[in-house]
């Protein structure tokens, strides 16, 4: 009886080391999280040709949790602060933003578009969101660093 429940505890043991052991499949990096814009780049079709740094006092920040997005910005420029919130999804290559309501300058912009799509380059702690033209050349992005 002792060798039997020895071996059940075993083979207990081995299926258990197994299942926390087994390969599990590559998933994509998780846009979950509160980030900060950083810095923007503008492109030449696919080239970095600028790199602009934030004026001082100009700070924006988006938030990525449960499917839904939120950005606030503040610009030393403008006493007006600026915010928006709706949901996202990301893919293999972009980053898809619909707008549901925000400030009164977001609102009127949204008469015209709500969903923004971005090219998205996404790392463990930074990220960019790339804006192209009709032609599919890189035109400009925003580059955020993850905050939480």
């Amino acid at each position: 009886m002792k060798k039997l429940l020895g071996l059940v505890l075993v083979i207990t043991l081995l299926i258990s080391v197994a299942a926390l052991t087994s390969l599990k499949p590559n998933t994509m990096h998780t846009m979950e999280g509160t980030w900060e814009l950083q810095s923007f780049y503008n492109y030449d079709g696919q080239e970095v040709v600028d790199t602009a740094n934030l004026q001082e006092g100009y700070r924006q920040v988006k938030m990525y949790y449960h499917g839904n997005v939120m950005w606030s910005r503040t610009d030393p420029n403008d006493t007006i602060g600026r915010f928006g919130f709706g949901s996202y999804r990301i893919t293999d290559t972009d980053l898809i933003e619909t707008i549901e309501y925000g400030d009164y300058y977001m609102m009127q912009a949204l008469d015209t578009l709500r969903e923004f799509t971005f090219e998205l380059e996404l790392k463990d702690d930074t990220f960019s969101q790339i804006s192209f033209d009709s032609d599919g050349n890189r035109t400009f992005s925003e580059n955020y660093k993850r905050i939480d």
